[in-house]
């Protein structure tokens, strides 16, 4: 197996990233509509708000929430990251070792299996 049919082409990777992107924008288009709605929605709870006022207020709101929601993404990411490598550094850990018991099992069938061959021509002899 090739490195490249590992890790795909360069335009399945560009498609990917791609995607990538536009599902990222989809998700803060859905998420500035939310944070939109809920600001129309806390505007309406306070009637004596002038228009120019709940304009600034649902502005203000949006914007804290988006940040927020910034914030909690960026943690995410930044834990799966962390978790990523944690896990890649235990992946070779646990790959080193299981090669060394396998060499050590083969050079013991080989160490085994001379002696018995051994064992065998002094036995013909």
């Amino acid at each position: 197996m090739t490195s490249s049919s590992r890790h795909g082409s360069p335009l399945d990777r560009h498609s990917g990233t791609l995607a990538n992107e536009v599902e990222g924008y989809l998700l803060l288009q859905a998420e500035r509509e939310q944070a939109q709605r809920e600001a129309e929605a806390l505007c309406a709870r306070l009637p004596w708000l002038t228009s120019a006022q709940a304009e600034d207020l649902a502005r203000h709101y949006t914007e804290q929430r988006l940040g927020l929601t910034r914030q909690a993404l960026q943690a995410t990411a930044d834990r799966a990251k962390r978790l990523r490598g944690e896990y890649e550094t235990r992946y070779a850990t646990l790959r080193r070792t299981l090669l060394r018991r396998h060499a050590v099992c083969a050079c013991l069938l080989i160490a085994c299996s001379t002696a018995a061959s051994a064992g065998a021509c002094l036995l013909a002899r």
